[in-house]
């Protein structure tokens, strides 16, 4: 090896910059503990609420030593910056996918028109939506495109003031597309950046945020955040924030008794059409005239009461609205009535019902009805009448807001205080000034909800300065200041697809896959010095120098570690171990020939090198896609497998040859074998090819097994394909899933429970509401869950402490998943595109290689072979199996990482295939390929079985793998028989006899 000197300066200088980089995760770890001991010693368990008051303990210590030195200069905060980043698997948080409307865009950069062609065009694309993979502008143009005449630079459409620079009336659509394409890429850049703002600020550390495509899709990853209903209403509200006059309760008081009496008269029609039905029931024979006249009396009701929940107790109600009254509003004050929450919709459905609305007087005609923001701990809601306009545009919206902060009034209690800029002070001003000299009230609403309306006592209020009161927590009042400094969204923005993990769980996530770690190395470890002898002992350094740069890259790259890619890292041992097998075997083989130990080393690094490159590169072309497509977790995986295959290739190639040219330089002999191994496949003959007949039968009935169960038994895809919903829930006892089945289909309609790793925890998944979106279904189904889970759960156990989740959680959602029927099509085209680009991608590379195309063939018909094998084998197991084998998005990384795991294998079979050629010219086609199936069956069975003891090792210590760790599984073992018994075969079928020799002889001269 040249330049040995530089080669171990630079792996030395490397090693050293990699363990910097991970002594600050040491350094963090040290004195997160000092805070986790210093909490417990504070609030023991004794204490109530212990886990909640320990949390902010821990913060708060850590707040005060944050800028404390603890070495060489670094603080916690610094190190706690370049720390190794744990994903939401390990670390527990929320990963959300958020989609801005575009349409909510359009309908604003055309003002809300009303023109038919529009509207008729939006509905359109509302619908081609649900199955389309176009973003959403390009339907809308594609339906635009369909209504005869209709003009996007129409003056009622784009052709507005507010886009008279950009789009005038002459041009046509062709034109204005590129333009309405940029204003809603601007839109949806504003929207990233002000959700940049509020997760900036919202106290979690290493977020992450980033947009996905074009597609108006923003992925925000928050690692550590617990409270899963505050950072939904976060990330969800559009901070609409406006001002707007209200009325008193005494102006509007005579038009509630003209609403009461009017709705009192209607309710009173239908007890009389009923009682006359009942009367005429007893003499008219024809049911079907009955029939109609229930049908007309019960018309009436369901007109009046389209939104109210209890019909019932509506007609039984003798003063309608007043009987809904809690409480009556104070004489002067800004609030008309209040209610109790559940009789909410009723009222609004009576105020705003058209007939009830026609019998306001001309100066209300505008009036908005909105509820007051509830206070905690209370079922009362404030009603508010808001002084509308035509236009229904306040006098002042949020849009002014400069700067907001969270602050304590003189009696200590929590508000937000506002600054506004010079526009919006003058506005301001004015408004105090009306409303202190008419002796009313400015309402504060944000998102049509009123939080405040004060009236103004001392005069206008000039410098643009005000302030929100309100029922607020701490945290309340600092996520509306964040809020309201980061801005309003330009559009509503929709979870489309969630996933939320408990910080028990991930804690388990950690203990399990630190495990299976350090269980998988040990096993290397000694086999390589079993099978090896010294030399293997020199790979063992050269693999934990591996280890040591896969994390120092990792945490230099600022990369996320996820328990996929703690698999990722785990196989990546096993599989570099492949480098070191295949160079020591060639090794072997030149020593076997009377080479000196100097040569043969020389040669057998050479000799390996090239099937060493072709194995590696497949095998990163696949990681390479996985990168490409995968989210989350899975390219947390596709990460480590790829930095693994890097740093792999440099210490197999180098570092193991600097131990080994440094033990024998003086002249000592190293044996790369051990007695037991000496020996070994030594003398091997097998004649494979006579063999591939039977093998293509077994193959056969195999894959028309897996075939026709696939068409009948099907697959258990997961939401990541299907959409809904999915709780992994944990109970103190054991449960039957079929009992808890039945209780959840009751509640939810459809629903499947199925045990996960334990028989005291479940995989629920439903698609009840799959297609609504928001934070108020989310609650309202994980209230159904907690609700139908009750006579399962621990006695006493609160909602709050069911979905939310502590540090020492060990019942109740322990973690959650939501993905919205869009994305999972969009996740299933990835998936097919990904499994294909993949194989078309390593039939290319073959091709390039060996300049046959008939090593393409045989090479892809094993990948494809080891493909339909594997699923044939969920298909036909999915359903008795006592583990998760949901196809999901992780098991398409596993169908990737089995087709690079398949071509390593076949790989080097062809490239020995090929060497045989040229160095048997005389030799028949079938001895030069069963002499090079032999020549490398040490290497791949070697391979395979320490493959396999990492793969099993995971399989067995990391139960939430268990389903990826088996495809796996059943991938290498299949991958090994294809690369033996069907790529070969296949490519010695198809491939001619004489042309391969007159290519061979053309080459050597």
């Amino acid at each position: 090896m040249q330049n040995k000197g530089l080669v171990r300066v630079f792996a030395i200088l490397f090693g050293l910059v990699c363990v910097y980089q991970l002594s600050y995760t040491y350094l963090t770890y040290t004195k997160e503990k000092e805070a986790e001991t210093y909490a417990q010693q504070k609030y023991p368990e004794s204490v109530e609420d212990y886990s909640k008051l320990r949390e902010v303990a821990e913060g708060a210590y850590l707040d005060s030593i944050g800028k404390e030195e603890i070495f060489a200069g670094i603080t916690y905060n610094d190190a706690k910056d370049k720390e190794l980043n744990k994903g939401l698997d390990l670390k527990g948080g929320i990963n959300v996918i958020l989609q801005i409307s575009v349409k909510d865009i359009l309908e604003g950069l055309a003002n809300n028109s009303k023109d038919p062609a529009f509207n008729q065009a939006l509905l359109a694309a509302d619908e081609v939506q649900k199955n389309s993979q176009n973003n959403y502008i390009e339907d809308f143009f594609t339906e635009f495109e369909k209504i005869p005449d209709a003009k996007l630079a129409s003056p009622d459409i784009f052709a507005n003031k507010n886009l008279s620079d950009d789009i005038t009336y002459e041009m046509t659509n062709d034109v204005v597309k590129p333009i309405l394409r940029r204003k809603i890429d601007e839109s949806v850049t504003s929207a990233f950046e002000v959700l940049r703002k509020r997760i900036d600020k919202f106290g979690v550390t290493q977020p992450n945020i980033q947009r996905l495509g074009e597609s108006g899709r923003i992925l925000v990853e928050l690692p550590g955040a617990k409270d899963v209903t505050r950072v939904k209403a976060l990330l969800q509200s559009t901070a609409q924030l406006e001002f707007w006059d209200v009325y008193k309760a005494e102006e509007i008081f005579p038009f509630l008794f003209s609403a009461n009496n009017a709705i009192k008269e209607r309710l009173d029609k239908v007890k009389e059409v009923n009682s006359e039905t009942d009367e005429v029931t007893e003499i008219v024979t024809d049911s079907t005239q009955v029939d109609s006249l229930k049908s007309d009396a019960d018309s009436v009701v369901d007109d009046l009461l389209e939104d109210a929940e209890d019909s019932t107790a509506v007609e039984t109600q003798v003063n309608p609205i007043f009987d809904l009254m809690a409480q009556q509003g104070g004489q002067g004050g800004p609030v008309i009535l209040s209610v109790e929450k559940k009789n909410a919709d009723q009222m609004m459905a009576y105020l705003n019902d058209p007939e009830v609305r026609a019998l306001l007087p001309q100066e209300l005609r505008y009036v908005k009805f909105a509820w007051g923001k509830p206070v905690k701990d209370s079922e009362i809601i404030d009603l508010y009448a808001i002084k509308g306009n035509r236009d229904n545009n306040p006098e002042l919206s949020g849009g002014v807001i400069t700067d907001a902060r969270q602050e304590y009034n003189q009696v200590g209690k929590v508000t937000v205080t506002m600054q506004m800029d010079g526009k919006g002070a003058k506005k301001w001003e004015e408004m105090t000034g009306r409303a202190f000299s008419q002796r009313s009230q400015i309402a504060i609403v944000l998102d049509d909800i009123v939080y405040s309306a004060p009236g103004v006592t001392t005069g206008a209020i000039g410098g643009g300065r005000s302030e929100i009161t309100g029922d607020f927590s701490i945290e309340e009042g600092q996520d509306l200041a964040n809020v309201l400094r980061a801005g309003k969204l330009p559009a509503s923005a929709d979870i489309i697809q969630d996933e939320i993990v408990g910080p028990s769980l991930g804690q388990e996530a950690i203990d399990s896959g630190a495990m299976s770690f350090a269980i998988a190395l040990v096993l290397i470890l000694i086999w390589m010095i079993f099978y090896y002898g010294k030399a293997g002992a020199f790979a063992d350094v050269a693999l934990v120098v591996n280890i040591l740069f896969i994390f120092g890259v990792l945490a230099g790259l600022k990369a996320v570690l996820t328990l996929p890619g703690i698999a990722g890292i785990v196989l990546t041992i096993g599989m570099s171990v492949d480098a070191n097998v295949l160079i020591f075997e060639r090794i072997r083989e030149e020593l076997a020939k009377g080479k000196s130990q100097a040569d043969a080393i020389k040669d057998g690094f050479n000799n390996a090198l090239s099937s060493i490159l072709d194995a590696n590169i497949t095998t990163g072309l696949t990681g390479l896609i996985l990168l490409t497509i995968g989210t989350g977790p899975i390219k947390g995986f596709a990460t480590t497998l790829l930095i693994g295959i890097l740093t792999s290739l440099f210490t197999a190639i180098f570092v193991t040859r600097l131990f080994i040219d440094g033990y024998g330089k003086n002249g000592k002999e190293l044996a790369f074998s051990t007695g037991m191994t000496k020996n070994l496949f030594k003398n091997v003959n097998i004649d494979f090819l006579k063999k591939r007949k039977i093998a293509y039968v077994i193959s056969g009935v195999i894959i028309l097994a897996g075939v026709g169960s696939l068409f009948t038994n099907n697959l258990d895809y997961g939401v990541d394909f299907v959409g809904g919903r999915t709780y992994t829930v944990r109970f103190a006892k054991d449960v039957v899933p079929t009992t808890v089945e039945n209780d959840l289909v009751a509640v939810f309609g459809s629903a499947q429970a199925k045990t996960l790793s334990t028989n005291n925890q479940l995989k629920i998944t439903t698609k009840y509401k799959v297609n609504e979106t928001g934070a108020a279904v989310d609650t309202e189904i994980s209230n159904k869950l907690f609700e139908a889970l009750k006579p399962y759960l621990t006695d006493g156990l609160t909602y709050d402490q069911f979905a939310n989740g502590d540090e020492d959680k060990q019942v109740g959602i322990m973690s959650s998943m939501k993905v919205g029927p869009t994305i999972a099509d969009d996740i299933k085209q990835a998936a097919f595109w990904s499994v294909l680009g993949s194989l078309i991608v390593v039939f290319l590379y073959i091709l390039f290689r060996f300049r046959k195309w008939q090593f393409s063939l045989g090479a892809v018909a094993a990948v494809f072979h080891d493909v339909l094998v594997v699923l044939g084998v969920f298909s036909l197991t999915w359903k008795f199996m006592p583990f998760n084998m949901e196809i999901d998005q992780a098991f398409i990384a596993a169908i990737l990482t089995v087709i690079g795991y398949s071509l390593n294998d076949t790989v080097v079979v062809f490239d020995r295939i090929r060497e045989f050629f040229k160095e048997h010219t005389t030799w028949p086609l079938d001895k030069n390929v069963n002499g090079a199936l032999n020549s490398t069956l040490s290497r791949t069975l070697n391979t395979s079985l320490t493959t396999l003891l990492v793969l099993v090792a995971i399989f067995i210590f990391a139960a939430p793998l268990r389903g990826f760790m088996f495809s796996l599984i059943i991938g290498v073992l299949v991958g090994t028989y294809s690369s033996l018994f069907i790529a070969t075969p296949i490519m010695h079928d198809t491939v001619s006899k004489v042309g391969l020799k007159e290519k061979t002889k053309k080459e050597e001269e």
